[in-house]
């Protein structure tokens, strides 16, 4: 009799036991819980010549952005595919296998076509409806972050256990698609199935940041800090949500004390995926005037200490932000300069996803925040102008891409550049016509301007504003020990 998995997926070259551990790895990868480490040895090691359970971990080697981990991942999947007859496996896992090596190769739009065709006739592979909505996020790609989840839930009836973290998935794609209301319903639906998935809390708060509720926001978090406030590999991720609604609220000295204590401490591990949210997050705080020397120097230093090979261009544009915080522009040069040199050799590999990447979205980005530690805000604003309805190709989300969009309206404004300040607070005000940000913009326009009606009326609305996020600001809860 063979071997399936909890899905009714049919699982070659796997024994019972190594079966047993997939289902664990995949639950745990779902609600992003440690234990899908663990559980993806335990898999190889009671059957190593499981596809799934290798390219499970092909996928855990990259999708975290880190190269050492792909590196590591690379060596032991070239040992598994050494003398493989892959024509010989079924198709399913032959796509995993493929998607797989995709993945090490750096092809990630590949990789993300490759299991949309593998959902295709295999709908219930969790594996592959996971792998794929983290590339689709990792390269931008809206749509399919909404569509590959769509697409496969009316194969998951009602009474499945783990519809609700697909509904999670699909929020968060909704949410990155423009449907709010949508995505709200969604997140809330997957977390009346499963409170803990982060995912899902992820995906809500997203909607709410995105329409300005931010006092809704901050309720929503507060009700389930116990969920989502740590132990999980959103922990620093969903602080890091919490501290930009501070931020939005007027409450800087909260945002820093979320910085310290969750987002950017002495024992973090230094991951790149926590680390841009550390610079993310300084970095509003200097578009606002707001310089915290000794934080950059910190953060800098964890940046320094990766050494990073060209890998992924989201990650090289918020070292930038770290190496200009902390006033070392050689490195942020010394950075750029690398990344001009792999792109115009073939000595680094391949990797087609992060050259387009870095060619078309990363370098101008990193040029534009050099540019702007410099006070060359013309500069910034020459770079970014022509890219700015296009961030999403170098991955990230609406929120997470805000600090470029905002550095370009900063500059744009410091510039005296008065026709594109104006253009780009119409279309912030456009969808969040409440923001204190945006209303003080509009005020610092009209101050340029000469404008002194306007400038009051727009004081007046961000004062009104931040009046009305105040009473979230004493609602904040405690900020816990993530690593409890």
């Amino acid at each position: 009799m063979a071997t399936t998995d909890r899905y009714g997926n049919t699982l070659h070259a796997c024994t019972p036991e190594g079966a047993a551990h997939l289902d664990r790895a995949v639950e745990a990868l779902l609600f992003f819980r440690p234990e899908v480490t663990g559980a993806v040895e335990d898999a190889l090691a009671a059957s190593p010549g499981s596809p799934d359970a290798q390219a499970f971990a092909a996928y855990l080697g990259t999708l975290g952005t880190e190269h050492t981990g792909a590196a590591a991942a690379r060596e032991r999947f070239a040992r598994y595919a050494d003398g493989l007859d892959a024509a010989a496996l079924p198709a399913r896992e032959r796509l995993h296998l493929a998607a797989a090596a995709a993945c090490l190769d750096g092809d990630l739009h590949g990789a993300a076509g490759l299991l949309e065709e593998l959902s295709l006739a295999h709908p219930r592979d969790a594996l592959a409806l996971f792998a794929g909505h983290q590339l689709d996020f990792l390269t931008g790609d809206a749509v399919r972050l909404r569509d590959r989840i769509g697409g496969a839930l009316s194969a998951w009836g009602r009474a499945d256990e783990h519809r609700g973290a697909l509904l999670g998935m699909y929020a968060f794609g909704l949410e990155e698609s423009g449907h709010y209301r949508r995505a709200e319903e969604a997140g809330l639906a997957a977390l009346e199935r499963h409170p803990a998935d982060v995912w899902a809390v992820h995906a809500v708060t997203h909607t709410y940041e995105m329409q300005g509720r931010v006092a809704e926001g901050v309720a929503f978090l507060d009700a389930r800090a116990g969920h989502w406030g740590s132990g999980n590999y959103l922990t620093v991720h969903n602080w890091w949500h919490y501290a930009l609604y501070a931020l939005e609220a007027g409450a800087e000295e909260t945002a820093l004390r979320v910085y310290d204590a969750a987002v950017h401490r002495p024992e973090s591990a230094g991951l790149a995926m926590e680390l841009l949210d550390a610079a993310a997050l300084l970095w509003r705080l200097r578009l606002a005037g707001r310089e915290e020397p000794e934080r950059w120097a910190r953060l800098a230093d964890a940046w320094e200490a990766r050494a990073d090979p060209p890998f992924y261009a989201f990650n090289d544009a918020h070292a930038v932000m770290a190496y200009v915080g902390a006033g070392r522009t050689g490195a942020a040069e010394a950075l750029i300069a690398d990344r001009r040199r792999w792109l115009a050799g073939e000595a680094a590999g391949p990797a087609p996803s992060n050259r387009a990447m870095t060619a078309e979205i990363g370098l101008p980005v990193c040029e534009a925040l050099l540019a702007q530690g410099r006070g060359d805000h013309a500069a910034v604003v020459r770079l970014l102008w022509p890219v700015r309805r296009r961030l999403h190709a170098f991955g990230g989300s609406h929120a997470q891409r805000d600090a470029v969009q905002r550095t370009l309206l900063e500059s744009a404004l410091a510039a005296g550049d008065h026709d594109r300040a104006r253009l780009l607070l119409s279309e912030r005000d456009g969808l969040r016509p409440d923001s204190p940000y945006n209303w003080l913009g509009r005020a610092r326009l009209a101050d340029a301007i000469g404008d002194a009606a306007l400038a009051a009326v727009a004081r007046g609305r961000a004062e009104g504003a931040l009046k009305g996020l105040r009473p979230a600001a004493p609602g904040l809860v405690p900020v816990p020990d993530p690593a409890r």
